[in-house]
């Protein structure tokens, strides 16, 4: 039994076979697509044929859907480079000089 539920962007769904979580991206009307981001990341384009085969219910944002980012802290959101100092910075192309014979 196809679904009833039209694409929203930025809808989260629920998969009741899977249990798994995405959320609607992108719709183009102009192609019959819709664009869909899965919780680990990952994309995928869906025919508007396909969307309704889909087993799928409305679904609340996940707590912490940050996924695919593996952010396990929000000061993980940094750069974590420590190692470099202005002085590494000053004379550039130090590393292309001929060698002295």
């Amino acid at each position: 039994m196809p679904n009833e539920l039209d694409p929203r962007i930025d809808q989260w769904y629920a998969h009741l076979d899977k249990g798994q979580r995405f959320y609607v991206v992108a719709i183009n009307e102009e192609q019959n697509t819709v664009e869909v981001q899965h919780f680990d990341g990952d994309i995928e384009e869906l025919s508007l044929d396909e969307w309704r085969d889909l087993r799928i219910v409305l679904s609340e944002e996940p707590e912490n859907w940050s996924g695919a980012l593996d952010i396990a802290e929000k000061d993980d959101l940094g750069t974590g480079v420590t190692d470099t100092k202005a002085d590494d910075w000053t004379e550039p192309g130090e590393d292309f000089r001929k060698p002295n014979k």
